[in-house]
């Protein structure tokens, strides 16, 4: 029987919680609930671990307990059309993918041309390559020229863009849909005073404001691995 991957990273490094020891959190915990919840799946597994073998930020991936949730929000909400920005290796446009209704599609963008065929790569072995739509280049620039309006926006590009992703994202998104932010804890640094003057880290804090103040949406904010912010279009 074929081992699943649990090298160190895999529960601990993967952050499942972003303060694993302030929230008293222990690694045999966080074992726990991997161990209870739907599995990853061959394919999945295999993505991550070629991304921790083979790309110099590999912690950027979502992982299992991000991706069953990006999957389990797809399926919930019904989705028909699904906007990502930030492709990576395409571990999260694959769980999205799978929550889509039968004839739905995802866009998703990205710039870094060294994932783009490793993504590529790994939509055609899931069987997906004609519901994952591959759009390569600037997402500020392409958002301006789509058209479509989308039930699901996952929001996981640059940081320091994240306002201008969501004033676009907001007009591309149905009334009642979701737009998830990753990332929106950083790490820690949004309450680091000594961290709030680096582009990343003001990015996020300025987001993180201009999103609780507008007016059009409702959110909640999940501690869940480095933040994850789920807001709705009223």
């Amino acid at each position: 029987m074929k081992k699943p991957f649990r090298e160190s990273f895999t529960i601990h490094d993967n952050n499942i919680f972003i303060n694993s020891i302030k929230m008293n959190i222990s690694q045999e915990l966080e074992k726990y609930i991997s161990d209870h919840m739907s599995p990853e799946g061959e394919l999945l597994e295999d993505l991550r671990r070629q991304t921790y073998l083979k790309t110099p930020y590999p912690n950027m991936i979502s992982g299992p307990l991000q991706g069953k949730f990006l999957e389990l929000l797809s399926k919930m909400l019904k989705s028909e059309r699904i906007l990502e920005i930030g492709t990576f290796t395409g571990y999260s446009a694959i769980c999205l993918a799978s929550g889509l209704v039968e004839g739905g599609t995802l866009d998703t963008i990205d710039s870094n041309d060294e994932t783009y065929e490793m993504a590529a790569e790994y939509f055609k072995r899931a069987g997906m390559e004609s519901r994952i739509h591959q759009i390569r280049g600037d997402a500020l620039e392409i958002m301006k020229g789509l058209e479509r309006h989308y039930d699901l926006i996952f929001i996981d590009g640059e940081k320091r863009e994240y306002t201008a992703y969501y004033q676009l994202a907001i007009e591309l998104l149905k009334k009642g849909g979701i737009i998830l932010a990753d990332n929106v804890l950083w790490g820690g640094k949004v309450v680091d005073e000594k961290e709030k003057n680096d582009p990343a880290t003001a990015g996020i804090i300025a987001f993180n404001k201009h999103v609780v103040e507008d007016k059009r949406v409702e959110l909640v904010m999940l501690p869940v691995r480095d933040g994850l912010s789920i807001i709705r279009k009223l």
